[in-house]
């Protein structure tokens, strides 16, 4: 391993950014990543983790771009990662996220990471650090790009700001927000538009980005590790039935529902239960002054996470604008069923009745808990559904594919480049089989 704190990125080995595979081996593709969140506590960042940590199970020649607190330089077997410090001037977000005005600094490092790497491929995140400064750097460089969509930010902007504006009109209100959501997303769409292939985490922002980028968009999935996460972990022996939270606490969960659910159950004479709501944010304060039989652990991870999940009864999640739910497959393989809303990526995950439950509405959802909490519902059977679809959620099955659609873009490329530059020269399946170009 190889830390540099100084002004240039060092240049990488040849044993680790030659241009052939290891002897035997069929060559893949050499990805550049553009990391918008690794160090954090989120789906984003789980995602860019695992996806470097396959490279490196596999061998793959693989280079991770990030920013965090240092600037350093990490080889470890054939993967790179190189963190770009953050500035002085940078700003905190929300869930321990930081933008930083001056990332540009970091030009000439990122230029000379892709120099040396010199990757098939460069694949961005998001629309931040990394993926704004790393996508003009490939483009300039004439690497072709692929991108994958993590997060609707146009929701979470427009949800945020329906909380700021909550003294104006209703209509005004929610007129300036829905104004504020297209054009963010807009501006999105346009950020994405140059990338050769899309990824997406649902079918349906697969459908939207299809039809507003006119790019083939895949689907990509998530994983999660069924040993960590198990129904072996419990060690509750009480009979309060717990509803279980995870994730950050900010208006875009919709966790301001949690308090209404509470009343519900309580106005319904149910008094044997608690809420265990797992996580941190700006709306904390709020669920513990507005909830009564609700504990607050704060972030919990690895064992402790895994120990809080096998002890939840019930995971509900009320949020409107997830574009995945990495947390409903965290509970499912503890072999807890889950409730959520028809709306958004999670309801994409679970199979009504089955391994929890898809609510219509706010009263609906409501419903689906007490249904749940119904002696007569056979939860024991709801429980191994859950577990059982929790394990069929492989990382290696996800960036198998992911591998796949990397190899189908290059052969993409190839094709194009004997039709006069023209990138739709040669016809590709998207995710749901139909022929694109």
């Amino acid at each position: 391993m190889h830390i540099d704190h100084g002004n240039d990125v060092p240049t990488m080995p040849l044993s680790q950014g030659a241009s052939q595979n290891e002897a035997g081996r069929p060559r893949v593709p050499r990805i550049a990543l553009l990391a918008d969140s690794f160090l954090e506590v989120n789906g984003l960042a789980l995602t860019c983790r695992q996806l470097h940590d396959f490279a490196y199970r596999q061998r793959f020649p693989f280079l991770t771009l990030l920013a965090g607190p240092n600037t350093e330089f990490r080889e470890e077997g054939t993967t790179c990662l190189a963190q770009l410090g953050f500035s002085r001037a940078s700003l905190p977000i929300d869930g321990g996220l930081v933008f930083d005005p001056v990332f540009w600094r970091h030009y000439r490092r990122v230029k000379q990471a892709l120099e040396n790497f010199r990757p098939d491929l460069v694949h961005f995140t998001a629309l931040s650090n990394c993926g704004i400064l790393g996508a003009i750097v490939a483009k300039r460089l004439g690497i072709p790009t692929v991108a994958s969509w993590h997060t609707n930010v146009h929701e979470f902007g427009a949800l945020r700001l329906d909380k700021a504006t909550s003294f104006l009109p209703d209509r005004l209100r929610k007129s300036i927000c829905r104004f504020l959501e297209s054009f963010s997303l807009a501006g999105i769409l346009e950020f994405y538009r140059p990338a050769r292939l899309l990824f997406a985490p649902n079918e349906e922002l697969a459908t939207l980005l299809e039809t507003r980028t006119g790019k083939p968009t895949r689907i990509m999935r998530r994983g999660v590790n069924f040993h960590l996460f198990s129904p072996e972990k419990r060690n509750r022996t009480d009979d309060t039935f717990v509803l279980g939270f995870v994730g950050r606490l900010a208006a875009e969960k919709n966790v301001r529902f949690l308090p209404v659910l509470e009343q519900a159950l309580i106005a319904a004479g149910r008094c044997n239960f608690k809420f265990a709501i797992v996580g941190q944010g700006s709306e904390k304060p709020w669920l513990e002054k507005n909830m009564r039989f609700a504990e607050f652990p704060g972030v919990l991870e690895g064992e402790d996470l895994a120990r809080a999940y096998a002890n939840f009864d019930l995971f509900v999640f009320p949020s409107y604008s997830d574009t995945y739910g990495n947390v409903i497959q965290e509970s499912h393989a503890s072999g807890v069923p889950a409730v959520v809303t028809n709306r958004g990526g999670p309801k994409f995950l679970v199979k009504d009745g089955v391994n929890g439950f898809v609510a219509r509405n706010d009263q609906h959802f409501v419903e689906c808990v007490f249904r749940a909490m119904d002696p007569q519902t056979d939860f024991a059977k709801m429980k191994t559904a859950a577990r059982v679809q929790g394990e069929q959620a492989s990382w290696d099955r996800v960036f198998e594919k992911v591998y796949s659609d990397y190899e189908m873009c290059l052969d993409m490329l190839r094709g194009s480049s004997t039709t006069d530059g023209n990138d739709s020269g040669r016809e590709i399946d998207d995710a749901r089989g139909r022929p694109i170009g």
